[in-house]
């Protein structure tokens, strides 16, 4: 799905209810949350052209109080249905990023999976309802959620906000900056595995 599309059709609305459907609904994996809120900051500064230009405090808020209800409905809904969730979904996709995400639960320590789970993407949907099967408390998962989600909603609105204002005709790099946003939010994940990667391989070697 096309972010410009569905901004042009839906405008901050539609953020909040996209960022919702990605990370609280199991059906919503397949969402552009990253390219979405990238592209709706460089909207605000209205230097993107196509006539549409959207305000900033209030995608800041859509953007924040979707990503953060969603999380917790996805979590509530883990804790609940448990498995069965998963269990009706076909997708060998999904199956495969929900093993991946108890993975991470289990590896990493809630904190840290909570926080980078939330730069993966499919991984940022399945993992609040896996943590929420997985019994992860209440409060150490709202605590971690709402802390990965304000910094990725508003850091990757931020973003697009601050490049549009400093590029000029940044329009015509679209598509190119936001593969480079993409990418450079999963920086916080590869150097993670890396670090755990190296310490694994140290131990083994003293072992």
């Amino acid at each position: 799905m096309d972010a410009r599309s569905l901004l042009s059709a839906f405008g901050v609305l539609g953020v909040g209810v996209v960022l919702f459907a990605e990370t609280g609904l199991l059906i919503g994996f397949f969402l552009p949350g990253d390219s979405l809120l990238f592209t709706a900051g460089l909207l605000c500064t209205g230097t993107a052209g196509h006539g549409l230009r959207l305000s900033l405090g209030p995608l800041l808020v859509a953007a924040a109080v979707g990503a953060l209800a969603g999380s917790q409905c996805g979590y509530l809904l883990g804790r609940r249905a448990g498995g069965s969730l998963l269990a009706r979904s076909r997708s060998a996709r999904l199956h495969e990023r929900a093993r991946r995400a108890e993975d991470l639960l289990q590896r990493y320590g809630y904190a840290k999976a909570i926080v980078l789970a939330r730069f993966v993407p499919v991984g940022r949907t399945v993992l609040n309802p896996m943590a929420g099967a997985l019994r992860v408390p209440v409060r150490t998962f709202t605590l971690w959620q709402v802390a990965g989600g304000l910094v990725r909603s508003l850091g990757l609105t931020l973003e697009g906000y601050a490049l549009g204002s400093s590029v000029p005709n940044v329009d015509r790099y679209l598509l190119p900056m936001v593969a480079v946003v993409v990418a450079l939010s999963l920086i916080p994940l590869a150097s993670e595995v890396y670090r755990s990667r190296r310490d694994a391989k140290t131990k083994e070697e003293r072992g």
